[in-house]
Order: structure tokens, then sequence, then C-alpha cells
């Protein structure tokens, strides 16, 4: 990392007070925003919604939202509104413990107008401990350990007697060193052959303060190729911004002088949005550009390579029907005072009709694709007429950030931890509106144990765990969480899921299809299913998430 040690020196005179931090937590954002898709690649199972990055990134962005406008030079009070930011953005389990590190470190420094080298060192501990403290089964080689080595290294650099810029530095090689190990300490990691997703966030973000310090670049994206089957035009299309008025998508066979960073850099002139994707020799470029710019694109890969297939689509037109699709009428019940009212995630909107038919109340979008922070879960309940609440969160990665809505609101809220839809699918069959809230929430926790989930999507990348080898683009099945097979056909992974389920010991079998899966196909699929099962009843759902062709609930 290059250095301007005249900045550097005149930052070592200088007091850390609250703007001070403020430059520090927007240095961490855009550096943890430049390398988001690096932390979002680092999934275990290679399936197509790696969010860890996005989940950490939006936490921060509120935590700095927060504080962007203030003037609070006071350092104690501006780390009081950063984790107040963060508490409220959180999303997912990642985001959720970022917050909590926030809360540590500001409770380490809440008295100090200014920071030194002893009170950092403090508010490094602080954050390890709250955080540590607010996972009820801390696991080794995750987010958490990455944050004990920052805290360590925090120490050994006030032992060495540096200031709070070298203890940034120690804080920033012992996190980096931290990373490494995670394999070492979490199996499944070493399996799959990626370090902890979660903790490189982590470094991403302090990684990003030292830059800040150093005077380097924040915003200047990294050059990153992904997988063709990961790449993400949803999640791009929710960052539209004015003025970008085409979607162009470039298929093309790249010539030898094809140099990366360079191609990023000359489409960055462009546009926004940009992903390339790459698989078998073939480069696939996505951009967002103004309308009198969109041949450009086409026009400069032409000249560094073959194009093979192009694709141009009018945003706006694009925008207006996915809001047309949201708006989809859902009946949700209607919740007298007193009563219970059922607050569920759904990752599509045909399942969030069958949630609201069965009885919920409310529905917060979110699962697999997009976490929902603590805020958007809590302003789904707390203007309902009533004061008894039960929360589905019906993914593992949500259950955290429900837990802390149910924290920070006066209502009296329950949290049943489904972490599939289908097992949220089973609990809402137990809600009794009218009973007492711990007995209904304690029924609704015991139906999750009644139901089988499974989830069938893409690999995007090849690997091997738990004797399971699969390869890029081949179908996966995921059964309660574990990888169970890989297949060539959504047809063969539906039934090689259902083998590993045991589905002929079992009475219903439903399958709910997604949104890129042609109702059609969905259909032939049940049929050839019934054949095999004949004993059991067999039915389609419209589930309408994105990337898994199939949601599938044995009972």
């Amino acid at each position: 990392m290059a250095v301007n040690p005249a900045r550097v020196e005149k930052l070592r005179k200088a007091s850390i007070d609250g703007q001070s931090l403020k430059r520090l937590v927007e240095a961490g954002m855009l550096w943890l925003r430049t390398n988001q898709q690096i932390v979002n690649s680092l999934n275990v199972f290679p399936v197509p919604d790696g969010d860890t990055g996005t989940n950490m990134l939006l936490t921060l962005t509120s935590a700095y939202n927060e504080v962007k406008d203030s003037g609070e030079r006071h350092f104690g009070k501006m780390a009081a509104m950063v984790a107040k930011g963060a508490l409220m953005g959180a999303r997912g389990n990642s985001g959720v413990i970022l917050s909590q590190l926030w809360r540590g470190f500001a409770r380490g420094v809440q008295d100090h107008e200014t920071l030194d080298a002893e009170t950092m060192v403090k508010a490094f501990a602080e954050a390890r401990d709250t955080a540590y403290k607010g996972v009820v089964k801390p696991v080794e080689g995750t987010i958490l350990t990455v944050a004990k080595g920052a805290a360590a290294g925090a120490e050994a650099g006030l032992r060495s007697g540096k200031d709070a810029i070298g203890i940034l530095e120690e804080v920033v090689r012992a996190a980096d060193e931290t990373v490494a190990q995670t394999p070492e300490l979490l199996p499944v990691l070493k399996q799959a052959g990626v370090v902890d997703s979660g903790g490189k966030g982590l470094f991403f973000i302090l990684e990003g303060m030292l830059r800040h310090v150093y005077g380097e670049p924040l915003d200047t994206p990294l050059a990153s190729v992904q997988p063709l089957s990961a790449m993400n035009f949803e999640n791009a299309l929710q960052e539209v911004e004015e003025g970008q008025d085409y979607e162009v998508v470039v298929d093309f066979f790249p010539g030898e002088k094809f140099e990366l960073q360079s191609f990023y850099r000359r489409l960055e002139e462009m546009g926004t949005s940009i992903q390339v994707g790459e698989g078998e020799g073939m480069y696939r470029m996505h951009i967002h550009v103004p309308l009198e710019k969109r041949y450009e694109p086409i026009d400069y890969i032409m000249g560094i390579g073959t194009i093979t297939k192009v694709a141009m689509e009018n945003l706006l037109a694009q925008m207006d029907d996915i809001q047309k699709s949201k708006q989809q009428t859902i009946n949700f019940t209607a919740v007298e005072p007193g009563q219970i009212a059922v607050v569920v995630v759904s990752p599509g909107n045909g399942l969030s009709r069958i949630f609201a038919s069965l009885g919920a109340a409310a529905v917060v979008a979110g699962g697999q694709t997009m976490n929902p922070s603590t805020q958007d879960i809590l302003a789904a309940f707390e203007n309902l007429p009533t004061d008894k609440v039960i929360i589905l969160p019906n993914n593992k990665n949500i259950i955290m950030a429900a837990n802390q809505a149910k924290e920070v609101t006066v209502k009296q809220v329950a949290v049943v931890p489904s972490k599939t839809v289908p097992q949220g699918l089973a609990a809402m069959l137990a809600l009794q509106p009218d009973g007492e809230l711990n007995a209904v929430a304690e029924k609704m926790t015991k139906a999750l144990s009644l139901v089988k989930s499974g989830e069938i999507t893409v690999a995007v990348r090849n690997v091997e765990i738990d004797g399971v080898d699969v390869k890029e683009g081949q179908v996966i099945a995921l059964l309660d969480g574990k990888l169970v097979a890989s297949a060539e056909t959504i047809e063969d992974g539906v039934l090689r899921l259902l083998e590993k389920a045991e589905a002929g010991e079992h009475e219903l079998i439903t399958l709910f299809y997604g949104q890129d899966m042609p109702h059609a196909e969905a259909n032939r699929i049940a049929d050839v299913v019934r054949e095999k099962y004949p004993s059991a009843e067999v039915e389609v759902q419209e589930g309408g998430q994105p990337h898994y062709q199939f949601l599938i609930s044995v009972e």
C-alpha cells in the first residue's frame, strides 16, 4: 500500500475527533463497496445469491447516513450515532454482528472528546466483547474471530508504544492474517476453498480506513470477473441511477491484448452498474448508459474482441414492469387489537400471497437474495393495531436481525426461528391469533420440525463439499441447508433431492417454482414427481423467488 508521508505526518499531529471518525467510516464504506463482489463471492455453497458483502455495505451505509450531515466534534457522541445507524440498518448475520461491533466500540469511547491510543485499544476490545456476547453460540473462523484478531493487533500496537495510526496499521495487519486463518478454524470453509466472507468484509472496512490515512484511492472499482452464472442483473436494476436510460449486455471473446483493468476504466467513462462475467473463455459485459451512449460499449468491444451477442433494454420500461409485478394485490389478514399479528419475510410475490392467505398480517420482502434490515422488519409491525407480534424470518441469515428488531420495540414480540420458507409455512398452520403470545410462538416453533426443506439452483463455481462434486453451471440441490446432490438438469436435481429427503415416506410434496421457471415446465416436472411418488400428494405453487428454480416442501 503506497503511503503519502507528508499526509500521514500531518494526521499524526492532528486530534482525532468526531469529524475524523466520520471520514474514517466513509472510507471504510467506500472501500467495502469497491470490494463488495469479492466478499459476495465467498459463499461456502456455490449458490448464486452471495450477499454478505451487500449486507455489510448496506449496514455501514446506514451508519454513515446517520452522521454524514452532522457537525458533531465529540468523538464519543459521533460513535454513538454511528452505532445507532448501524443498528437500524443491520442486514444479515454479518451486518448484525457489524452493528454490535460498532455498539461496543461506541461504548468504549463514550466519554472521550478525542481518541487517543489507549482509548482506541479499549474500544476495539469492547467491540470484540459486545459482538461475542450478541451471538448465542459464537463460532470461531467467522467475523467474530477477525474482530478478536483486530483487538489483539490493537493491544500489540499499544505495547509497542505506537500512536493511533500505528495501532490502526497493526489492526489491519492482524485482521488480514486472521482472515487467512479462518479456513483452519472452520472446516466447511476449508472444504469450500474460501475464507470467511464476513471476516473479509470487516478487513476491507478496516483497510479502507487505513487507505484514507495513507491518501490511497477508495472509490475506484477493482477489475473483477465473476462466473457468468453468478451475474445478478436484478440487483443492478435496483441501483439504476438517474440518467442511465439503457441496459447493455455484450457477449464477446477478447483479443490477445485484452487487459481487464483498462477495460474497466474505459467502461467507467460510459456508464454505471458495470459487471463482467467469464465462462470458458467468453466474457459478458453488463452496463447502464445514457440514451446517447447506448452504442458506445458495443463499438468499443468490437475493437478489442469478437462480439457474439448483444442485448439492449430500456431501463425505464424494465423498472415499470418490475413495479407492476410488485403491485399485484396481496390480501392481508386484518388484525384486531389484542390479537397476534404475524410478520413474515418472503422472497417472492407468489409466496407472499400464500403467507397472506394463511393469516399473515404483513410481509417484508427479502430472503436468499436480499436480507431485510432491522428497520425494515420493525417498520412492518410498528403501525399494526396490536402490541403482540410474531416474526417468521424464513431464512437463517435473517434471524439475528429479527431478534434485534424485537429488542428495539416496546411491543411484545416473539421470533419463531424459521430458517426456510417451508418451515415458515408449516408454522403458519399452527397460528392461533387469539391465543397467548408465548404459547402460540412455542407451538409454531415446534411445527418447524414437521417439514423438510429443499432448494434447487445452479452452481456458480466448482467445489466439493461433503462428498458432493459440483461443477460451475450444474444444477445443485440443498436439503435443510446442506448440499446433497448435483445434476445436469433441473428435473434430475429435483428427483435426487426428493430421494435424499426420503419423500416416499411422506404424504405431501409441494414445489414452489421461481420467477425464471415457466409454469408449464414446473407442471411437467411435477408430473414426473407424481409418477415417481404415486402415494404422495404433489402440489405446484407459484413462488416467484429469484435464483432458485424450486423451493420444495416435504411433509
